[in-house]
């Protein structure tokens, strides 16, 4: 008898939770940003990057001071939108969308973890986790339930009613993680998030951000070499552009 069974169809390719498809990011001189008269001397601070980052992947962007990193990573979170080329948050594109269309897609799909915290210290922990969900108008009981339970997985369960100055540095970065993840987003960006903190507590907050990368797309710009040991690529900047990736 012939063999009747039927194949798979193969699954299609996840949408990335972060693409960059030839980007370029100009300033004027001397400027906020704001592009003004066309003869008006411009700086280039990337020129050309084109990456793309999906769910389980952790990316990290190194090169010296004014290679473009902390740029490329405002481009990435939806803080900031190219000159020219495009960037896609889980597949919208963010120069498509009104500023404020873009704090929504913000709100929802991506979580931001800064090198200094910025939590803010009138605040409990579990407030300062919660604070997304008031902005997504979650219920009291939903933003404490999600909250308490963000902080547990985090090692900070027994801490959740601690204001930030009674908590050491590597707590409260474990707290601002807490935060970028309680909306359950697709990408998660961290700006040199080891750089406050000392190389023991360093290698905890290295391994929750892999650990994170189970369900979100993490991407992480740093100089320390420590935090992009434990990267599945890295993408080397210089002057704007990628010099090499491996």
């Amino acid at each position: 008898m012939a063999n009747t069974s039927i194949a798979p169809e193969p699954t299609a390719d996840p949408v990335p939770a972060v693409t960059a498809d030839s980007v370029v990011r100009e300033y004027t001189r001397g400027s906020t940003g704001v592009l003004g008269q066309n003869d008006a001397p411009t700086v280039r601070a990337l020129d050309g990057v084109s990456m793309a980052v999906t769910r389980g992947d952790v990316v990290g962007i190194a090169g010296p001071s004014g290679s473009g990193k902390s740029t490329l990573l405002h481009l990435l979170a939806g803080l900031d939108v190219p000159t020219r080329g495009t960037v896609s948050i889980d597949g919208d594109d963010i120069s498509s969308l009104s500023q404020r269309q873009r704090a929504r897609l913000r709100l929802n799909n991506v979580g931001i973890v800064f090198q200094r915290f910025h939590l803010l210290d009138a605040l409990s922990a579990r407030a300062n986790v919660a604070l997304p969900l008031v902005e997504q108008g979650e219920s009291k009981r939903d933003r404490r339930k999600r909250a308490e339970t963000l902080l547990e997985s985090v090692g900070l369960g027994d801490r959740a009613t601690h204001k930030p100055g009674q908590l050491s540095g590597g707590e409260q970065q474990r707290v601002a993680i807490a935060r970028a993840l309680v909306t359950e987003p697709a990408l998660l960006v961290a700006d040199e998030p080891t750089g406050e903190l000392d190389s023991a507590t360093g290698d905890q907050v290295l391994d929750l951000l892999v650990d994170v990368a189970d369900e979100q797309a993490v991407v992480l710009a740093s100089h320390d070499q420590q935090a992009l040991a434990v990267c599945d690529q890295v993408i080397h900047l210089q002057d704007g552009t990628i010099v090499r990736r491996e």
